[in-house]
Formats: structure tokens, C-alpha cells, sequence
């Protein structure tokens, strides 16, 4: 890979683009009773890759619009539209080209509600939350937290071609996990973002309040965490994974609370991504181990 290749492919923000689509193939599997036949796989394959590209646009989309903002700040400031490396015709072009290209294979190869499930998405993000949400309220993460909890509902509708109450049930882990991960990162990068400029609510609100606000989400999301049991998607492997992990994660959310250091909402932060994706994993083991067909 050429450096300028590399240059557009790290807009595309690999890592957590990687989430989206893990947990939109968890939507899908988890739509599909037992083994999926090789159709399935196909389907769910067109799909991945469909979702990839779109929430690969809308990645570069927003590192287009904080170009200014990932200047100031260390951890974004690497970033070529940041440096002025990427004119901002060529990234809005690539952009396009991303979103176009993984938009026409949902609609033509998967079915037109997962496209358009997966267009409000890249919407709701690169404009809603990244233009409007994000530089105005220090609620942009909790609202803005519907956009990154719709990939288990884009995976259902690829498979399914409708939305069930199972997939709103993933959607409403994912939306309530996102605040307490992302208010973590922003406690110990605090500078960085009054620098920004960006309203977080450490800023706003002060470090007290943002880690009371962590715990209490973490209590929330144990409860919603226990939901898949409770439905009836998931045995008792699952409930276990569950019950560990939030309980983690609260016991991370209650020190963070109780007794600060930059050094502890790293580890929160971290936790919080083995929290979501093991907690996905344990679901997948759980479908195919108890429910084989």
C-alpha cells in the first residue's frame, strides 16, 4: 500500500469501523436460527462489506468537518486531513465514492431497508451528531449514541429484511454503553478537548459530575445488559459472560467514581472494549452452542 493509500485508508478509522461491522454480523447470526446455509453466508458477506464501506464514508466525512478540531488535539492531530496532506475536495470525492459503492451493493445484492437503515445511519453520524450534535451540547455522545448502536439492527434487516424486538434489544446495549466508554477517554483527555473547543461534559460539567454520570449509566446498561436472557435470546452462558462483565465494568464505573486518577479512566476505557465485544462474543457462543439446528 502506497503512503497515500495508507493516508486515506486510516480516515476511514480501521479499528472502529472493525466494531461496526462485528457487531452488525452479530445482528445477522443472531437473525438466523442455527447453521446459516451458503446463501446466508453470501448474503452476510455482500452485507459486511456494504456496511464497511458506508461507515468507512462516514468516518472520513467526519474527519473532514473536525479537520480544524484534530489539529489541536494530540491524539487526532496525525490525522492527513488534520495536516493539510488531503485536499478537502479529495476526501469529501473519496468519501462519496465509499458511500455510493457500499450503498448500491445493500440496495442491489441485500435488500433496500438495510440500505436505507445504513444511509440514516451515515447521516445520523457524519451530519447529525459530527455538524450539529457535537459542537453544541455535552449530550452529543448519549444522542449521537443512536447512530453507533444501529449495526446489530443493520445486520438483522440484512438477514431478515424487517427490524425484530431482538435487534432493539443489542441496539439498546450498544446506545447505553457508549456514553460511560466515551466519557472515560474524554475524563483523561480533558485537555485536549477544552482546547478543541468541543462541549464534552468534562468540560462543561466538570470531572465529578461526568464520573457520577459513568456510573450510573454502567448500572443502567448491567440492567439492559441482562435483557437477552430475559427475552428468551440467550441461555445461561450468556447470562454468566453478562453478569460478569457488567458487574466489571460497574465495579470500574464505582472506583472511577469514588477515587479519580487519569490512570484509572484509561483502564475504565479499556474495559469498556472488552465489555462490549466479549459480551457480543458470549452471545454468538451462546447462539450456536444451545441453539444448533
Amino acid at each position: 500500500m502506497t503512503p497515500r493509500l495508507r493516508q486515506f485508508y486510516a480516515l476511514t478509522k480501521p479499528r472502529v469501523v472493525q466494531l461496526i461491522v462485528f457487531c452488525a454480523l452479530i445482528g445477522m447470526v443472531l437473525a438466523i436460527p442455527g447453521w446459516p446455509t451458503l446463501g446466508e453466508l453470501r448474503l452476510g458477506l455482500i452485507a459486511c462489506v456494504g456496511i464497511w464501506l458506508v461507515a468507512g464514508a462516514a468516518a472520513v466525512f467526519n474527519c473532514l468537518v473536525e479537520k480544524g478540531i484534530d489539529a489541536k488535539m494530540r491524539r487526532t492531530s496525525w490525522r492527513a486531513t488534520a495536516r493539510g496532506e488531503l485536499s478537502d475536495w479529495q476526501t469529501l470525492l473519496f468519501a462519496a465514492v465509499l458511500c455510493a459503492a457500499g450503498s448500491w451493493l445493500l440496495y442491489v445484492w441485500v435488500n433496500p431497508l438495510t440500505m436505507w437503515l445504513t444511509l440514516a445511519t451515515f447521516v445520523g453520524y457524519a451530519v447529525v451528531y459530527t455538524v450539529i450534535l457535537k459542537p453544541l451540547t455535552p449530550q452529543n455522545i448519549v444522542i449521537g449514541g443512536a447512530s453507533g448502536a444501529m449495526p446489530p439492527v443493520l445486520g438483522w434487516a440484512a438477514m431478515t429484511g424487517n427490524v425484530g424486538p431482538e435487534a432493539l434489544i443489542l441496539f439498546l446495549i450498544i446506545f447505553l454503553w457508549t456514553p460511560p466508554h466515551f466519557w472515560a477517554l474524554a475524563l483523561y483527555r480533558v485537555e485536549d478537548y477544552r482546547k478543541s473547543g468541543l462541549p464534552m461534559l468534562p468540560v462543561t460539567h466538570g470531572n465529578e459530575f461526568t464520573r457520577l454520570q459513568i456510573f450510573l449509566y454502567t448500572i443502567v446498561l448491567f440492567a439492559a445488559a441482562l435483557m437477552p436472557f430475559a427475552y428468551g435470546m440467550s441461555s445461561w452462558l450468556y447470562l454468566a459472560a453478562a453478569l460478569v462483565l457488567s458487574f466489571g465494568f460497574s465495579l470500574y464505573g464505582f472506583r472511577l467514581w469514588r477515587n479519580y486518577s487519569d490512570a484509572l479512566a484509561r483502564k475504565t476505557f479499556r474495559f469498556s472494549l472488552i465489555h462490549l465485544s466479549v459480551l457480543f462474543a458470549a452471545l454468538l457462543m451462546d447462539h450456536y452452542l444451545f441453539y444448533p439446528a
